[in-house]
């Protein structure tokens, strides 16, 4: 109402002094130009002047408006492209589902400027690029998703690190995940997509101390983590063993392999392939003693058939101590097919013959095994029964030929 009031003031005040002036001289205005002639008095010609100036000043911001976009046509402009773009967004992921990818391309390309959310589409679109075999053009798209939103350099890092993975370039990949490990240490998938990296590169040093991590923040199954620690270190202990077998000279130096084993976490040394493969090793490398130590104490608190069949094998410092520790667990597991092997074996080695061929023979009524079998005629090959030792050496190959079940002649029965 004030401004009401104020506004009809002013109206009645300009309105008056108007009228004082049209009753003092209403003035004379002529203008010529060419063949036309303006006539009017002074007061017209300066409502007509106000008015002109006025009608100029609403066009020029009509046209400010306009070039501005904030105008209604400007908007309408505006919300029309942000339709257009969304709907050509929709199509081009669409085709990038359905694998048609230069056209998946193309209508994520064109619609990224207008787009709501334009790194999902130059991103995407770098999918396609990279689908459709464009390599060139992945990396072009990668920075113009970079460059479209601010704070998406994880966001490109990781998609940028899988396409290189996808496409083989490992050594470009890596370089990708440790830069992004950089800005983010703790990243689950960037973690993950490490672990790929090294596990195809097979650089087992990098990835043993990348496990850890992986175990912390429960990146993978239990399952899939304890089955990639055993590939690990069984494989850095390969490498350690190809490498003493690399060494000349009468003496290997069998430290770096016992620095692998050192490294391999407590609860992995009960595990009974990595257990078994290191004591193999020390064997093969002729440190029966060492493997023979190791064999003992882990079979105390964990029993397992294959350990205890490669301790009958071994040649410890002390022979007559090792019958007495495996004749110790005999009392728990009196009817173990390969403990009574690995004894009739320790038995030998201690020049028992009589023992052996017991301990053997009852391995064998236990479990009917080619190397019991094979072990027994060769004792009795030694022993002089040489035709108890040819039936057993005709049991275990008969056992192992895969014969089919067949009526055969009996003993001396004529042709």
């Amino acid at each position: 109402m004030r401004r009401l009031f104020i506004l009809l003031l002013a109206g009645l005040v300009i309105g008056g002094l108007l009228s004082l002036g049209i009753n003092y001289d209403t003035g004379y205005i002529r203008i010529s130009l060419g063949h036309y002639l303006i006539e009017t008095n002074f007061w017209v010609g300066l409502c007509l002047l106000i008015l002109i100036m006025m009608l100029c000043s609403f066009a020029l911001a009509v046209i400010r408006r306009l070039r501005s976009g904030t105008s209604i046509f400007g908007n309408w402009l505006s919300r029309s492209g942000e339709r257009r773009a969304r709907r050509r967004t929709t199509q081009g992921l669409l085709a990038l589902a359905e694998g048609k990818w230069p056209r998946a391309r193309k209508l994520l390309e064109s619609s990224a400027p207008n787009a709501d959310t334009p790194l999902i589409n130059y991103l995407a679109a770098a999918q396609a690029a990279f689908e459709e075999g464009a390599g060139e053009d992945v990396d072009d798209l990668l920075r113009r998703a970079y460059e479209s939103t601010p704070g998406s350099d994880l966001a490109v890092g990781i998609t940028q690190a899988q396409l290189q993975l996808a496409g083989n370039r490992l050594e470009q990949s890596l370089a990708t995940l440790i830069r992004l490990r950089k800005q983010s240490p703790r990243h689950p998938f960037v973690l993950k997509l490490l672990k790929n990296v090294y596990e195809r590169l097979e650089d087992w040093r990098e990835l043993s101390q990348l496990l850890p991590e992986l175990r912390k923040h429960h990146i993978l199954p239990e399952e899939e983590l304890h089955r990639l620690e055993r590939q690990t270190w069984l494989s850095l202990m390969q490498k350690a063993v190809d490498d003493v077998r690399r060494q000349t000279g009468s003496s290997r130096n069998l430290d770096q392999l016992k620095r692998i084993w050192d490294e391999v976490p407590t609860p992995l040394r009960k595990d009974e392939q990595i257990v078994l493969a290191y004591a193999q090793h020390l064997s093969e490398l002729g440190s029966d003693a060492d493997a023979e130590v190791l064999l003992r104490k882990v079979l105390r608190g964990h029993w397992c058939d294959p350990l205890i069949n490669l301790y009958g094998r071994l040649a410890g410092a002390k022979p007559d101590e090792q019958l007495l520790t495996a004749e110790q667990w005999l009392k728990e597991r009196p009817n173990n097919a390969e403990l009574l092997l690995a004894l009739g074996r320790l038995s030998l080695r201690n020049e028992l013959w009589g023992k052996a061929r017991e301990y053997l023979e009852a391995s064998l009524k236990q479990k009917r095994a080619p190397e019991t079998l094979a072990e027994l005629a060769r004792l009795n090959a030694h022993l002089g029964n040489h035709e108890q030792s040819v039936e057993y050496l005709l049991q275990g190959l008969l056992k192992d030929s895969g014969l089919p079940d067949l009526p055969m002649p009996k003993a001396r029965e004529q042709l």
